[in-house]
């Protein structure tokens, strides 16, 4: 009887052993678990730390420092100061030059008007050289040369200059061919070799065409 009380009390203890040491195992693999929650909780927040660290630094990169926009800001400026100094430097020769052309041409119009007056007198002095020598002839021709020359000096200091025609080549920059006559001589083939209107340039400018006859 004594035995197998005795029996009863050993097993009970044997239990109660076992039942301790499990609950010490899941209290070590709770704590294991804790130890390893915690551990990845830091890794979690340093790493997160290290992000916002990261962010942070590259904020501080991309925007630029003050003294960096002055900079920019500065050349900035200059470029649009070069460009505008440029446009009004372009400016100040284009009016420069209209001007000059504008004083050059200024009496074009009245010149042009006097052109008929020269083709007149060039036609009188063509007459009087076939006419009579007669004293009255002479003095006709005289008084004609003067007025024709006067009349030129003066136009010639203001600008005006004749087309050289008779013997040149064809020019349509300067020439208006009216007539073509044919000629035996090749040398005289598209050459000049009458002029039926004088034709005149003012300052360099073709105000009237010489009308020529070029030979064939």
């Amino acid at each position: 009887m004594f035995k197998g009380k005795k029996q009863e009390e050993t097993n009970t203890e044997e239990v109660v052993d076992k039942a301790q040491q499990e609950t010490g195992a899941q209290n070590d693999t709770s704590k294991t678990e804790e130890m390893e929650g915690a551990e990845g909780t830091q890794d979690t927040v340093r790493e997160a730390s290290e992000d916002a660290k990261s962010g942070a630094e590259q904020e501080q990169k991309a925007e630029p420092t003050v003294e960096e926009q002055l900079t920019a800001k500065l050349a900035e400026s200059n470029d649009k100061y070069i460009r505008l100094a440029a446009e009004f430097d372009n400016y100040r020769r284009r009016v420069a030059k209209e001007k000059l052309d504008l004083i050059s041409t200024a009496g074009e119009d009245v010149i042009k008007g006097l052109l008929p007056v020269l083709d007149d007198c060039e036609r009188a002095l063509q007459v009087l050289e076939t006419a009579t020598e007669t004293e009255a002839a002479k003095a006709a021709k005289e008084g004609t040369e003067l007025i024709y020359n006067k009349l030129m000096g003066y136009l010639k200091s203001k600008g005006l200059a004749p087309i050289e025609a008779v013997g040149k080549e064809l020019d349509t920059d300067f020439h208006e061919a009216v007539a073509q006559f044919p000629v035996q001589e090749a040398e005289k083939k598209n050459k000049i070799f009458d002029v039926t209107q004088q034709g005149y340039t003012l300052n360099g400018k073709v105000i009237r065409f010489a009308k020529v006859v070029v030979g064939i």
